[in-house]
């Protein structure tokens, strides 16, 4: 397996932590998670979005840009690392997030940064129907979360099949609705040969079952 930044990405509840952390063990890689928890103004975000939202999704740009930064300090970049984020979650969120000035300077914030970061060498994108993200958010218990609404979910499932459309780095789809790669180790074996055979591509849908 030859990809040194693996990163995870897909919709809230989309189950982007446990395949990272599943990866990491064993790949024996470096987890990098995001470090949402330091994120002051999330929780005052889902009570009050139009008055927190601009605020929010800056600290949320300064975070990842500051975890992401130094895997790119070649000297120290040497073993594979897996993320459960991107930087361009910050742009795909904000335009969900923010009123049109708003997103007009944030925008200007992420292009300014956004050259200084490499995106991985692979994205694996985990999608799944609203039904099973809420499922998930409350199977997981934060309770910031507990009130998420379907149309919100909704707005970011489509920001992320518009993103999708660009070749932004090579990505693997997965369905995560279908793939319990907890309780069905034959489903993880099934992604870990797949990226162990280093196949050539630019979007492949891989189909667990």
């Amino acid at each position: 397996m030859n990809y040194r930044h693996i990163a995870i990405e897909g919709n809230i509840g989309a189950g982007k932590t446990t395949l990272a952390q599943l990866l990491a063990e064993h790949y024996g890689a470096r987890l990098l998670p995001e470090a949402f928890s330091e994120n002051d103004f999330l929780s005052r975000f889902y009570q009050d979005p139009q008055k927190y939202a601009f605020q929010a999704e800056l600290a949320f740009l300064a975070g990842r840009f500051t975890q992401l930064k130094g895997l790119f300090a070649r000297e120290l970049f040497h073993d594979t690392v897996i993320t459960d984020f991107t930087f361009i979650k910050s742009k795909l969120f904000a335009r969900v997030n923010l009123q049109n000035d708003e997103y007009s300077l944030f925008r200007q914030l992420f292009d300014i940064m956004d050259p200084n970061l490499q995106p991985p060498d692979l994205l694996i994108y985990l999608h799944a129907p609203i039904g099973k993200l809420q499922e998930n958010i409350r199977q997981r218990g934060r309770s910031f979360e507990q009130h998420i609404q379907d149309d919100y979910l909704e707005h970011l499932q489509q920001a992320y099949q518009q993103f999708l459309k660009q070749e932004y780095c090579k990505t693997i789809i997965i369905d995560s609705a279908a793939a319990d790669f907890i309780h069905h180790p034959g489903h993880f074996t099934q992604l870990t040969e797949f990226l162990n055979k280093d196949y050539e591509f630019r979007q492949h849908y891989l189909a667990i079952n």
